[in-house]
């Protein structure tokens, strides 16, 4: 695979200002607090990634290039960028950022448990996740700026989950490897959509779309990533991602 479309996908979009994230201003106070918790859990997730590009440096993996290495560290400034774009959102709801929380801690844990490819596929479903919660709180906004900028940072993920997908169809491309693949993300992705599912519940029921709703949403991302179906182009297979929306 060449990652040239991909490091072209990460410099295009490198530059963008950041988008403004006026809040709706008929929003309840309890829907605030709850807005402010999640906003600023996803804020310290999003907010650091640099080790994996240090290692991906020194590391030597079968279809790694210079071209994959430099696509990984702008997605991992673009990662940052989100993490702009969240802190701004808490101060605008008048809340307060964080330093840590336990199910970062716990995303933290499991990148470092074990090697570069388990790291990237605790990434690959940190991707899940935002997809399916960057979506949620889209579409249960009202129109303003903190909903178009979530929008636009549900695109991002979509296509970092497209890139994360076509690092392990180089990795697992077939036989024992896929299936190696298929057993560690059936552990994984599961997993981590309960973790987050239970830390951002009162969110979900604020928002008024229901926990078992989330739930089937967030089973049908993690199904859908966990197929590794291929993309000829950064962008391809979006659309698909996209409508994958939560019904109440």
């Amino acid at each position: 695979m060449s990652w040239n479309d991909w490091r072209e996908h990460f410099e295009a979009n490198r530059g963008r200002p950041l988008p403004p994230v006026t809040p709706p201003g008929d929003l309840s106070p309890a829907l605030v607090a709850a807005l402010v918790r999640s906003l600023a859990r996803f804020q310290v997730g999003e907010a650091g990634e640099g080790r994996i590009v240090r290692q991906i440096a020194r590391c030597r993996l079968a279809g790694v290039d210079a071209d994959y290495r430099r696509a990984l560290e702008l997605f991992v400034a673009e990662e940052g960028r989100h993490a702009r774009i969240l802190a701004a959102a808490v101060r605008a709801l008048g809340g307060r950022l964080l330093a840590t929380t336990w199910s970062e801690r716990l995303f933290v844990f499991g990148r470092r448990l074990c090697g570069v490819r388990l790291k990237l596929l605790v990434l690959l479903a940190a991707e899940v996740i935002s997809v399916g919660f960057y979506g949620l709180l889209a579409s249960r906004l009202p129109r303003s700026g903190l909903r178009a900028a979530l929008e636009q940072m549900c695109g991002d993920e979509r296509a970092h989950l497209r890139f994360h997908q076509d690092f392990f169809r180089t990795q697992a491309a077939r036989g024992w490897r896929r299936l190696l693949f298929r057993v560690a993300w059936n552990l994984v992705g599961p997993a981590a959509a309960l973790v987050v599912l239970l830390d951002h519940r009162q969110t979900v029921r604020q928002l008024g779309a229901g926990l078992g709703a989330t739930a089937r949403v967030l089973a049908r991302l993690v199904a859908s990533a966990g197929r590794l179906e291929a993309a000829t182009t950064p962008g391809a297979g979006d659309r698909a991602l996209a409508g994958v929306a939560v019904r109440s």
